[in-house]
């Protein structure tokens, strides 16, 4: 369900890795601060970006619950995800959920005041306004070195309590995402593969009824 993917992109933003024992942070760490915004430059140096990722959700006993993999691409505001037979559609306003078992889209506005994560706010600089974040400190995965950091939400209110994001240090870039949800269950994202700068019609970022036969409409704007 989208409703769980409070990281959609996280993109590309998602995991692996072993999380640091400490409570939650009150004050935000300058170290994670410049990793960041070198983070949130270095993807606003990007006309488009397309990225692969692996989904997969845990119970609070680490037991994997389910385990997917996507695609998104993203474009200034424009997003299109596709994973697990689910397709949402974005062109900065509407947004198209696509259920491709039911052969249902569902349409929707974007709503700026929602809080949601979108894949451009995780690459902005939205940590500064809704989160506490401080840096666990580096390790190594396979060949890269990533750079581990804890955020936790101002809004005590959200569905879930901690992020922790990896960074790809020697790219810049996020490589991989996980949100521990209030529940127990926890949502990790890892980037598999990643492309910038790649051509992208903004028709792409549109959902064209004709090439869904008989695909049941419900608008919600």
């Amino acid at each position: 369900m989208m409703k769980k993917l409070y990281i959609i992109t996280a993109i590309c933003t998602l995991l692996t890795g072993v999380i640091a024992a400490q409570t939650n942070p009150t004050k935000n760490d300058p170290a994670a601060k410049k990793i960041l915004d070198a983070v949130s430059a270095k993807f606003k140096t990007f006309s488009t970006v397309q990225a692969g990722f692996a989904y997969k959700v845990e119970n609070a006993a680490g037991k994997v619950l389910s385990s997917k993999t996507g695609t998104i691409l993203m474009k200034s505001t424009k997003y299109k995800l596709t994973f697990s037979g689910q397709e949402i559609i974005c062109n900065g306003s509407t947004v198209w959920n696509y259920d491709k078992a039911a052969n249902e889209v569902t349409i929707s506005n974007v709503d700026p005041a929602a809080g949601t994560i979108t894949p451009q706010k995780l690459f902005s600089n939205f940590y500064d306004k809704d989160f506490y974040y401080t840096l666990n400190g580096e390790k190594k995965i396979g060949t890269k070195v990533v750079q581990e950091i804890q955020m936790t939400p101002v809004d005590k209110k959200k569905a879930f309590h901690t992020v922790y994001l990896q960074i790809d240090k020697a790219a810049q870039t996020i490589y991989s995402t996980k949100v521990l949800e209030n529940g127990g269950n926890r949502y990790s994202y890892t980037v598999t593969s990643m492309k910038t700068n790649v051509p992208a019609a903004d028709n792409q970022f549109v959902f064209d009824k004709s090439k869904y036969p008989g695909v049941n409409v419900e608008d919600l704007r």
